[in-house]
């Protein structure tokens, strides 16, 4: 199977999306973690330190989204790079690792929705005191 450079050039916009997409969640995560450390009351309760367990996990996860991400977009880059040089095998060889990237980032990410899921129902677990 021939194939082109505008193959990997497929991916580029999908990656930026999806770490544009991550650092949105960064950032939220870090409005949140400042916001629970300027509360007055430093008695944490039960929820509280659950709340704190699953932002620390979180944000962890967050940054290997985005070192995976990083790493497919690189990858994607130097396959574009072999294709535009004419080395078809070694371009065919850096885009399927980069598609490999792309989808361990993406399990993090489902990964990460699925504590974020978690987090929330801590809340709903707040409001039904």
């Amino acid at each position: 199977m021939e194939m082109n450079i505008t193959t990997p050039g497929l991916l580029f916009p999908a990656i930026s999306l999806l770490l544009l997409a991550y650092t949105n969640r960064f950032v939220t995560l870090a409005s949140v973690i400042r916001q629970l450390s300027k509360l007055e009351d430093r008695n944490a309760d039960d929820i509280a330190r659950r709340q704190i367990s699953s932002l620390r996990r979180r944000i962890q996860i967050i940054r290997w989204m985005q070192v995976f991400g990083v790493t497919a977009f690189l990858f994607c880059t130097l396959s574009t790079f072999a294709l535009f040089v004419h080395l078809q095998l070694v371009g065919k060889i850096l885009f399927g690792v980069s598609v490999i990237f792309l989808s361990v980032s993406l399990l993090f990410s489902l990964w990460e929705v699925q504590i974020s899921t978690d987090a929330i129902n801590i809340e709903i677990e707040r409001l039904d005191r």
